[in-house]
């Protein structure tokens, strides 16, 4: 009875240690996968953070009240209206 049961465990101890190789094999190509998925995305992230801080220059360049006052006079014949002609309202007692 004693042998049989060193067989047995010697059988479950031989299976087991290929196993257990097997297993940490395809870990080990599961962790190499998501390594290079991790790689891609960093590297798509510093594109998109590049993209962003250009788009940010260019609402700070188009958004600039010297391009806005050029156009308003040069392309749309806008002028600064003067003082005589700027008329003040002021609502009272209005709903609320």
């Amino acid at each position: 009875m004693k042998n049989v049961l060193k067989t047995i465990a010697l059988i479950i101890l031989a299976l087991g240690i290929p196993s257990l190789l097997i297993f940490q094999g395809f870990q080990s190509k599961r962790y190499a996968k998501l390594e290079d998925e991790i790689r891609k995305l960093e590297i798509q992230q510093a594109d998109l953070i590049e993209k962003n801080n250009q788009l940010i220059s260019e609402i700070n360049l188009l958004s600039s009240s010297e391009r806005i006052e050029k156009i308003a006079t040069e392309e749309l014949g806008m002028r600064k209206a003067d003082s005589s002609e700027i008329i003040r309202v002021e609502v009272t007692g209005g709903k609320k």
